[in-house]
């Protein structure tokens, strides 16, 4: 699909991960692009995608809305983790069935996977267990919309493709200490620890949980990449392929940072999933997707951006 002639709907195009969805689609010569903030469109009220379909007549949408956080915000909001993510992706895609948009993508989460999957996850191995329990409800809701994808593409011929993306971080993301992700978490508590000349940082865990990071550029690359030429049933993952533990994640970017102190474990704390790394050739081999930045380049990118972004709100 040539997508520069189309009206493409991005939800959540004001978030982190669809900030730079809509950044890669204008470098792809794409001009008409349809990303109502959730003030403009609350997804999660019953109506609200219909009534964008109807207004705006997408010719592709690309859903990037989510109600995501990290491990301590799933653990205080599983109800409205659930009910947020599973409604945002049951009415938009039956809006874009009614609407009879051309293709549909919808990401999903790596929070979908078995518990104890075995490393490197394959797309294969989706339906072989219950997630891990904190991040349950999130993951299943996502899940459950891939089967309305399968189950619409099989009844009603919709062009309806599921990406399973991994842990994403880098520039513009969400740095609040109750709700971000492990990375946007790390950068923050050492770079102000830091600044504060404090002596410790304390993590959540052990440090044993390994996780796998693709920066959200890439991320964005592989998600166009995916709707110009993949049209099939089957779900695929989106990573890097490169696995490192929460304790070596740590030390890498204390390191970066410039940070001189001790690093303490609070084991009370959960770590989550045991282990995450995906099997990511089914990207390359179905349409050409492989992650370009390291690990350390995009680490160093994600705290110059955070620290910049400090500074600006200092002066």
């Amino acid at each position: 699909m040539d997508l520069r002639n189309k009206r493409i709907l991005v939800t959540g195009g004001h978030g982190f991960l669809g900030g730079h969805i809509v950044d890669r689609l204008r470098r792809a010569g794409c001009r008409d692009i349809v990303a109502p903030s959730h003030t403009e469109c609350d997804l999660t009220q019953r109506g609200a995608a219909g009534q964008l379909f109807a207004e705006y007549k997408p010719q592709v949408a690309i859903h990037a809305a989510a109600a995501v956080g990290g491990i301590g915000a799933n653990q205080r909001n599983p109800g409205f983790f659930f009910y947020a993510n599973a409604i945002m992706g049951i009415e938009l895609i039956e809006a874009a069935r009614q609407h009879q948009t051309e293709k549909v993508v919808v990401l999903g989460t790596i929070c979908s996977y078995p518990r104890l999957t075995p490393v490197p996850f394959r797309e294969d191995d989706l339906w072989n267990g219950y997630p891990e329990e904190v991040t349950a409800p999130y993951g299943i809701a996502k899940k459950a919309i891939l089967v309305q994808c399968q189950a619409y593409r099989q009844q009603y011929g919709t062009s309806a493709i599921f990406l399973l993306p991994v842990n994403l971080y880098g520039p513009r993301d969400h740095f609040d200490p109750e709700n971000s992700h492990v990375v946007p978490a790390l950068i923050r508590k050492f770079v102000e620890a830091k600044e504060q000349g404090n002596d410790t940082v304390t993590v959540w865990g052990d440090g044993t949980a390994t996780r796998e990071f693709l920066y959200a550029e890439d991320a964005a690359e592989g998600i166009v990449l995916a709707a110009q030429s993949y049209d099939k049933p089957e779900p695929v993952n989106l990573g890097s392929g490169q696995e490192i533990s929460i304790r070596d994640l740590a030390g890498k970017i204390a390191d970066l940072v410039g940070f001189k102190g001790r690093t303490v474990w609070d084991a009370n704390r959960p770590n989550g999933q045991p282990r995450r790394c995906l099997d990511v050739s089914m990207a390359e081999r179905e349409f050409g997707f492989r992650a370009k930045t390291t690990l350390h380049e995009g680490l160093e990118n994600a705290i110059n951006w955070y620290i910049a972004s400090q500074n600006t709100v200092a002066r």
